[in-house]
């Protein structure tokens, strides 16, 4: 009598093999999102395998099957690792995207100019935002945020404006895993103004920045609505202390609370 062969099972009943191989897809994605953090600087192998805790061994093979993949792609000058043309590529499917993003571009440039700082549109991607649209030439030390910079939502005033939406237990579990993150990435010396960051930010109920991070550098921010009332993205102003100082606060608010009522009459015409 032929005996079956014995699949092992898991503690809530699935097959040890389906278990393992979401945890590899889980893990493959996390490096795709750390790849994108640096998009035009890159990675080396080290770094990388640091920043997603994993050993360099297994990094280093999963990002061959990457590159062969064209998700990632190895620079040959440094041999650092950049995002690959196929996630370009992959994100042309979603047309409705594409639409919000050109009128956006439009409405986000009129904003700045309004202003005369620098205006981003800030989506939200899990714990994390992405910068999606830039506009402005103000002269900035420090202004690291261009268009494809993903950071932790935290990091940011335009990040909070989307955290505050959140339940208080959700948001504290952002806001717990970003500092664990950024600790990883570069140590514990922005603890402090991250914390004080998020202070501010919920006293003024949008995201306010009076320079915690980068010194001379005041940002503000409110969230963009989707069309089911998700925060999807936030309208962000950038400017110097000269420009937006604290006493015109109301003021800032309502402009940007102005320019994130288009900009979610925009998502929600285009059902997003």
């Amino acid at each position: 009598m032929k005996v079956a062969k014995k699949t092992n099972v898991s503690k809530d009943g699935s097959p040890e093999q389906l278990r393992t191989g979401t945890q590899s897809l889980s893990k493959g994605v996390h490096l795709l999102r750390m790849v994108a953090m640096r998009p035009q600087f890159g990675w080396r192998l080290s770094d990388l395998a640091v920043a997603c805790n994993q050993g360099r061994a297994t990094v280093h093979r999963m990002l061959a099957c990457l590159v062969e993949e064209r998700l990632v792609e190895q620079r040959q000058s440094d041999r650092h690792y950049l995002p690959g043309p196929l996630m370009y590529e992959l994100g042309l499917a979603r047309t409705e995207d594409i639409g919000f993003h050109a009128r956006a571009e439009v409405i986000v440039k009129q904003f700045a100019k309004r202003m005369a700082g620098i205006a981003r549109l800030q989506l939200r991607s899990g714990d994390e935002y992405v910068c999606s649209i830039r506009e402005g030439h103000l002269k900035l030390t420090g202004d690291m945020v261009e268009v494809g910079v993903r950071r932790p939502l935290c990091t940011s005033a335009a990040g909070l404006a989307i955290v505050q939406t959140l339940p208080i237990e959700q948001a504290e579990g952002i806001y717990r895993r970003n500092l664990v993150q950024e600790t990883l990435r570069l140590g514990p010396k922005r603890l402090r103004a991250l914390q004080t960051l998020w202070e501010c930010s919920y006293r003024h109920g949008f995201g306010v920045n009076f320079g915690f991070l980068v010194p001379g550098s005041y940002a503000f921010a409110v969230p963009v609505k989707n069309s089911a009332g998700d925060a999807m993205a936030a309208i962000c102003l950038v400017g110097t202390p000269d420009l937006y100082g604290e006493d015109q606060l109301t003021d800032l608010r309502h402009e940007l609370e102005a320019t994130a009522s288009l900009l979610t009459a925009e998502a929600r015409r285009l059902i997003l």
